[in-house]
């Protein structure tokens, strides 16, 4: 009979008695992964203080090997319950239990195990006491044994990424392939050599089954280059509205036609009537969606581009004449018929591709920009003509900008299209019609973001358009739809850079002092700095507020004590800072509004400026700049430091709240503010951190404290080796933080937001 503390002290025990002896090479972090409690070789372990029921331990296993086998992972032949306390090992064969295995489980792998009825162990060793059974549970430990499982529509993805891992210079035809059409490779899950011994061959005569994966089931590098543009069914029926309001715009008489150029398989016109399908143009430029699409629609629509297959419709994973951003399919003869004739309607509804081949796959393989081929395109090269600035960077405005450029061209053309709301309001790629709309929650687009999608229906009419409103809808766990309210969506103009960044120069700027990286320390002498330093007494920081939208917000949003080293700021002087801060309290409302009705929607702009400067001169706004000077002080995201440079200057951070050796700029100017209860309450709360961190022994009297500092160099923790749990060197200071942060987002919120929103700063 064994005794530990906890069960995780007995697991630790049990592989520090048994690795030696099965390969010493491993370690802890090698066996423990997916949220169990081992995987060694061909056997999942599941550890127990002690056994209580042996079916619902080893249901709680089917449901671990179930996981993994929807990850795309080997499944052990064996399941090993170790009852620590009784020093036993039950062992079961895992093949037994295949059709479990094989089943989608929810919530909890230990919870809701009643009524699992298990077989007999294989074995039970107990080798506590029975070295015999002890050198066996060795010999187990040492199989690499799995079992094999089948390929379905909730392992594919997962089996495709680990086969992309393992073969990087594989692609689709070579995973997904089959002996239809034209092109035939036999693809590794119908014929597999890579996955052999752990998956059965596909027997599915095609790829229908996999139709809304399809663009999950690209290689890698082909995912970014196309992009995704999967639409789940809630929202595929819901945009149906917006084509049937373009169908009812069709004059009397006149005929219509319906193109989507980047159909993938058809999910956005599965739920369409016959008669509507009858009036539809599709086409998709992956070769096995092309497949997928004229199995499923073929029959239904009108036209497919191109109609059939030939010997060379294949090109390495493409479809040859589908390139919706070539000039051929500009010109195709089969859409051009209907473009051409002036009794015909034309209504675009497309979910276009949004592609970022600057990825870090990209860079990985050497393939970078040399991977946006479509960027060559002739679409994208006309596009440059006529549109200036960053949006011909993107793939999906190029499908939007040339849907009114080639194909629209009455006052009843209408286009549905999904997409962040950026290109109108921000980039103000189109300037037409607005006759409604919807916004969607991107995370249902087979991606891992919360943000907004719009679906518009555009009139092909010419308007100058400042405010749209959108009806918002969530998809619930059920699949059903739920209404989230209606959004506001107000176009932007004016960026910070031009009316708010100081551009100023001083006679007595010095040039030299030193460049910092993000976390506000010396950046690394192996990067490039790009911005040229200088140094004034009057420089207390540099600011970067880059980019209208909130992508990336920790890397848009800097403010440090010297330059950055990639410039693309300013330089913050201290006769006119507190004027500057409210663009850095804007770059932070993303963080502190995370809903997905505010990501992709919310954008930063400088609109307000004259009517703010006005008020800035005026003195109206004394008060707010101090609320704002005081969550900028308490704000992680102010990564300003006190160090010693290397150029021999010691810079102290002057927006900070410490005054231990002298009243920094900050401490003054706070002094003016006029303390509600809540800025009382923070500042009282800055006051016992503060307190906490000098009771640490990280402490140094010699520094100036803010919050970001007194995180990085006194909140400091390591984790214990034996339960895996982090522990903090100086737990008061780790919960000073912790309050502190939570006041900070309330007084945000309530104290600045409003003002923003006000100002324009955030609209």
């Amino acid at each position: 009979m064994a005794y530990y503390v906890s069960e995780r002290e007995g697991q630790f025990d049990f592989y520090n008695t048994f690795l030696p002896r099965v390969d010493g090479s491993l370690s802890m972090d090698d066996i423990l992964a997916d949220n169990n409690d081992g995987v060694l070789n061909g056997n999942l372990l599941e550890f127990k203080y002690p056994v209580k029921d042996l079916n619902e331990h080893l249901f709680q296993c089917v449901k671990y090997l179930s996981a993994m086998r929807i990850k795309g992972k080997p499944v052990p032949a064996a399941v090993l319950i170790v009852d620590l306390q009784a020093e036993t090992v039950y062992q079961y064969d895992s093949a037994p239990y295949l059709p479990e295995i094989e089943r989608v489980y929810y919530g909890g792998a230990s919870k809701n195990n009643s009524g699992f009825i298990a077989g007999s162990p294989a074995r039970v060793l107990r080798y506590g006491t029975d070295e015999m059974d002890a050198e066996s549970l060795v010999q187990i430990l040492r199989e690499k044994k799995f079992i094999k499982i089948h390929m379905d529509e909730n392992c594919i993805v997962g089996w495709a990424t680990s086969y992309y891992k393992a073969v990087p210079t594989a692609r689709k035809e070579d995973f997904l392939g089959d002996d239809t059409g034209k092109h035939k490779t036999i693809g590794e899950i119908r014929r597999p050599r890579v996955f052999s011994e752990y998956i059965y061959p596909y027997t599915g005569a095609t790829n229908v089954k996999f139709n809304y994966l399809m663009d999950k089931l690209n290689d890698t590098l082909q995912k970014k280059n196309l992009g995704a543009f999967y639409t789940p069914n809630p929202y595929a029926a819901k945009s149906l509205e917006l084509v049937r309001q373009a169908i009812s715009r069709v004059p009397e008489g006149n005929d219509y036609m319906i193109l989507d150029r980047c159909a993938g398989t058809g999910n956005l016109e599965r739920l369409m009537t016959d008669e509507e399908l009858s009036h539809c143009i599709l086409s998709t430029v992956e070769y096995y969606e092309y497949k997928v699409l004229q199995e499923l629609l073929g029959a239904k629509v009108r036209h497919i581009i191109p109609p059939a297959e030939k010997e060379d419709t294949f090109n390495a994973g493409l479809v040859t004449g589908a390139d919706a951003l070539s000039r051929e399919y500009v010109e195709n003869p089969v859409i051009r018929k209907y473009i051409d004739d002036p009794r015909c309607t034309i209504i675009l509804f497309e979910n276009p591709p949004y592609a970022e081949t600057t990825s870090v796959e990209h860079q990985k393989r050497g393939k970078g920009k040399g991977s946006s081929t479509w960027k060559n395109s002739y679409v994208v090269t006309e596009m440059k003509r006529h549109v200036k600035g960053t949006a011909s960077n993107e793939l999906g405005n190029a499908f939007i900008w040339s849907a009114f450029q080639y194909y629209l061209r009455q006052p009843t053309d209408s286009y549905v299209v999904y997409s962040p709301v950026k290109y109108w309001k921000a980039q103000h790629l189109i300037n037409k019609r607005f006759l409604n709309g919807f916004a969607f929650n991107r995370k249902h687009f087979h991606t891992n973001i919360e943000a907004c999608i719009m679906v518009a229906l555009w009139s092909n009419e010419d308007a100058d358009i400042k405010s749209l409103t959108l009806k918002a809808f969530d998809i619930g766990d059920n699949q059903a739809l739920t209404a989230c309210g209606t959004l506001s969506v107000k176009r932007i103009y004016e960026k910070y850079s031009k009316w708010y960044y100081d551009k100023r120069k001083f006679p007595d700027d010095v040039p030299g002092g030193v460049l910092l990286g993000y976390d506000g320390l010396p950046h690394g002498e192996h990067i490039k700095p790009t911005l040229q330093p200088v140094y004034n007494d009057n420089i207390i920081g540099y600011m970067v507020v880059d980019s209208s939208n909130f992508d990336n917000p920790d890397l848009m949003s800097v403010l440090i004590r010297c330059g950055l080293y990639k410039g693309h700021g300013y330089y913050l002087r201290a006769d006119n800072y507190l004027e500057k801060l409210p663009m850095f309290c804007a770059s932070r409302y993303i963080t502190y509004n995370r809903a997905w009705t505010e990501r992709a929607r919310i954008m930063k702009s400088a609109d307000g400026a004259k009517r703010f400067q006005r008020d800035v001169a005026s003195g109206k706004l004394d008060q707010f700049l101090r609320k704002c000077l005081l969550f900028t002080c308490l704000e992680m995201q102010n990564h300003m430091r006190t160090f010693q440079g290397s150029d021999g200057r010691c810079y102290r951070n002057e927006l900070c709240l410490d005054g231990t050796n002298g009243e920094t700029i900050a401490l003054r100017d706070i002094g003016r503010l006029t303390q509600n209860d809540a800025e009382k309450q923070l500042l009282s709360q800055w006051r016992t951190l503060l307190e906490a961190a000098r009771r640490a022994p990280e402490y140094s009297s010699d520094c100036t404290y803010g919050v970001y500092q007194i995180y990085a160099d006194i909140d400091t923790f390591h984790r214990d080796e034996l339960t895996g749990s982090i522990i903090y060197h100086n737990q008061e200071v780790h919960s000073a933080l912790g309050a502190l942060k939570g006041l900070v987002k309330a007084y945000y919120n309530s104290q600045i937001v409003p003002v923003l929103f006000d100002y324009e700063f955030i609209k």
